[in-house]
């Protein structure tokens, strides 16, 4: 039976540690028979590794599934729990690791959002409330962007007055400036909506930093909300999670090419950070390039401002696929990723996933030029690992 490891950002704070440590148990009762670790990315113990290592010896399936429990993508998601990943597989040397997405915008966490908001309302009503909706803050313009798109869904799901979003750190604006631009609007009923799973230090900054506006502004009410916690729609989501990844077994038997793409129809959902750095080898093959995304970074526009690309500022939508020979699915939302390869699939076009790679039909490999040669290196859904080893294949294939 595959093991699930629930791979949380950990904290000191012994009430924060409680609500995490009790929505695993919630996750362990809805899921019997599998085993259920917990582990944290800083502040509290066990570690990632430790705990990767350990589902890995004691799983019979030699499989874990790993589920960041954070909302949003960051460097914690992208960059500290696959290396901590890396770093436990290496202590066992066998085993498959699958890492899925995080959980991004569920429509079951943007309940427990409204009813957080809903229980801090008390005698208000939406319509005459405005929210400040309250992120952690990101050093990724994606994730950043994300916070800003579900404040406009919870707006329009639930009717408030107004809603401004704001972080509680790194990124702007912070959260005295966003009750000063819920004030200018008209706010005099204010919600503070938390975005974070468990208590912790955020959440105190949150309350310290509410009271202190408050103080200054007596001619408005504030409340600040809880956060959203150990719930039932939480743990739903995180066993789906791994529902998914679990059944999808071992990785797939690859069969490797190399594709000749020149003059051919390449379609690219997304315009972001991992499209940017995708299209490179794209162009250097000679694709005929088609981006679809509302909005490009900033290498995209200008190689479309060239001529060497097409970007069609829209959503991506199923008549792009027309006439193309390979897609890729790069796009900072699952659910389009998802759409985008459903439709390849009826296409039979084979396409990429960026988020999920087993929910696509080709995986992209780890790559290095040496002498001529291609070095290729595809790994079992560890994009660490294949890069670790395209770097070493390109090393000794230098060396003969």
């Amino acid at each position: 039976m595959t093991a699930l490891v629930i791979a949380a950002h950990g904290t000191r704070l012994p009430e924060g540690q409680q609500a995490c440590r009790g929505l695993v148990d919630r996750v362990r009762t809805m899921l019997p028979g599998v085993r259920v670790l917990d582990c944290y990315v800083e502040l509290d113990t066990p570690t990632i590794p430790d705990a990767v290592a350990a589902g890995l010896a004691q799983d019979p399936d030699r499989h874990v599934v790993v589920v960041p429990l954070m909302i949003g993508t960051g460097g914690h998601v992208r960059d500290d729990i696959p290396e901590g990943i890396g770093t436990g597989r290496a202590q066992v040397d066998a085993g498959q690791v699958t890492y899925t997405p995080h959980l991004g915008p569920d429509p079951r966490l943007r309940a427990a959002v409204r009813e957080r908001i809903a229980a801090a309302l008390g005698d208000w009503t939406p319509e005459e409330t405005a929210v400040v909706f309250l992120g952690r803050g990101c050093s990724l313009q994606e994730a950043n962007a994300d916070h800003e798109r579900l404040g406009r869904m919870l707006l329009e799901e639930a009717g408030y007055a107004d809603l401004v979003t704001g972080f509680i750190q790194v990124a702007r604006p912070g959260l005295a400036s966003a009750l000063d631009r819920a004030y200018s609007h008209g706010g005099r009923q204010i919600v503070v909506m938390p975005h974070y799973l468990f208590p912790g230090r955020l959440q105190l900054w949150a309350q310290q930093q509410t009271a202190d506006w408050a103080s200054k502004h007596p001619d408005a009410e504030v409340r600040v909300a809880e956060v959203i916690g150990d719930c039932d729609e939480l743990a739903a989501v995180v066993v789906d999670r791994f529902l998914a990844a679990a059944a999808g077994g071992a990785a797939p038997q690859l069969y490797l090419s190399a594709l000749v793409l020149r003059d051919r129809k390449v379609v690219v959902a997304g315009a972001g950070r991992v499209a940017s750095r995708r299209i490179g080898k794209l162009l250097d093959a000679g694709a005929d390039l088609r981006v679809v995304a509302p909005e490009a970074s900033q290498q995209i526009r200008q190689l479309a401002d060239n001529g060497q690309l097409s970007w069609t500022q829209r959503e991506v939508a199923e008549t792009d696929l027309a006439g193309a020979w390979y897609a890729l699915a790069l796009t900072d939302s699952p659910e389009v990723n998802a759409q985008v390869a459903a439709w390849a699939e009826q296409r039979r076009i084979f396409c990429v996933r960026a988020d999920d790679a087993a929910g696509g039909s080709a995986w992209t490999p780890a790559t290095g030029t040496v002498d001529g040669l291609i070095v290729g290196v595809v790994a079992d859904r560890d994009p660490h690992r294949s890069a670790r080893a395209r770097t070493a294949a390109v090393a000794a294939v230098r060396e003969l």
